[in-house]
């Protein structure tokens, strides 16, 4: 496991049938990833609205996995496809507000891809290191002092 900063954040959008699965199995085969990940399981990639990227990222979440079915696998028929289109809406978006699409990523997981699963991980915490942190983080961070002293005030 490559040794990353810890203050860094990930969110993974995990498809319940596939990629959670892998999650899951990883976790019983003892193979090890970064503690930084945040796993949020969802019925289905096809679910993951843009909002929810969005959000992580107004947070200050470093990067954000969207891992669901194979392509053409989907429980949903075509939710992975879905989630693809996202995706790319979300990286076109960031695009637009100064931050690099990079920091979002689709990757295609069955349920028994565990060290699949870890590779997308630390993948992503690597490109999360060349990148640096969020820069959106510093400023929920000053508005979270600023609103702190005016309710102290």
């Amino acid at each position: 496991m490559p040794s990353v900063n810890s203050n860094y954040q990930i969110v993974a959008f995990c498809c319940q049938y596939c990629a959670y699965a892998a999650a899951d199995l990883a976790g019983g085969l003892r193979l090890q990833y970064p503690p930084q990940v945040k796993i949020i399981q969802i019925p289905c990639t096809g679910k993951m609205d843009i909002l929810y990227a969005l959000q992580c990222f107004e947070k200050g979440v470093d990067a954000v996995i969207v891992a669901g079915c194979m392509p053409g696998d989907c429980h949903f028929l075509e939710g992975n496809y879905n989630a693809i289109r996202r995706v790319e809406r979300v990286k076109d978006l960031l695009r637009t507000i100064g931050l690099e699409p990079e920091r979002i990523k689709m990757y295609h997981i069955s349920s028994s891809m565990a060290s699949q699963f870890v590779s997308a991980i630390e993948e992503m915490l690597t490109m999360v290191e060349k990148l640096g942190p969020n820069p959106l983080r510093s400023i929920d961070k000053a508005k979270q002092k600023e609103a702190i002293s005016k309710g102290a005030g």
